[in-house]
C-alpha cells in the first residue's frame, strides 16, 4: 500500500499490512482532524517505507497527557501519521485517509463510540467500544506477535 500528501512531494509504502485499523471518535481526535473521527493504520515504523521527501515532525498535545508526534508535508501539512508516547517512534499510527486506496484499510474496531458524532452510523459487523479495548480480545494472533516485538524493543532501549 502506497501514500502521500496532498501536494505529493511526500510519498511512502506500507511494507505490511497494518496491525489493526482504529477508528477513534474521541473528541480529541475530532477537533485534531476537524472531521467525525481518525481513521489510522497501526503499523511498525520500521515498515513504513519513504518513497519520496521528508515529512517534517511536530509535537501536539494528547488527551493522555504523553503527547504525540505528527509527521507532516513541509509544503502542504497534509498529516501523514503520528508515534505517541506509549510506542514512540516504533510504532507509526497512520492517517488511512492519506493512502491511494484507504478501501484497503477499513475499520477493524470503532473506539471511544461514546462521544461519536450522532448522525455517524456504524457498521454493526465490527466491534464498537465505549471506550478503549483490550488488545488481547480484538487483534489476531500475527498482529499480538507483531506489537510483543515492539514492547520488547521498548524494554531493551530502556
Amino acid at each position: 500500500m502506497e501514500g502521500g500528501c496532498t501536494c505529493g512531494e511526500v510519498r511512502y509504502r506500507l511494507t505490511e499490512r497494518p496491525l489493526f485499523v482504529h477508528c477513534c471518535h474521541c473528541r480529541w481526535c475530532q477537533r485534531e482532524t476537524g472531521s467525525a473521527f481518525a481513521l489510522n493504520a497501526l503499523i511498525e515504523t520500521e515498515r513504513v517505507s519513504l518513497l519520496r521527501g521528508a515529512p517534517e515532525m511536530g509535537t501536539l498535545p494528547s488527551a493522555s497527557g504523553q503527547g504525540q508526534e505528527v509527521a507532516r508535508c513541509p509544503s502542504c501539512r497534509t498529516a501523514l501519521w503520528s508515534h505517541y508516547g506509549g510506542t514512540g517512534r516504533l510504532m507509526a499510527f497512520v492517517r488511512v485517509g492519506a493512502l491511494d486506496a484507504p478501501e484497503l484499510c477499513p475499520p477493524d474496531i470503532h473506539i471511544y463510540t461514546s462521544t461519536r458524532l450522532p448522525w455517524v452510523v456504524l457498521d454493526d459487523r465490527v466491534p464498537a467500544m465505549e471506550g478503549y479495548y483490550r488488545r488481547s480480545a480484538h487483534w489476531p494472533a500475527e498482529s499480538l506477535a507483531r506489537f510483543e516485538a515492539i514492547k520488547a524493543r521498548l524494554a531493551a532501549s530502556g
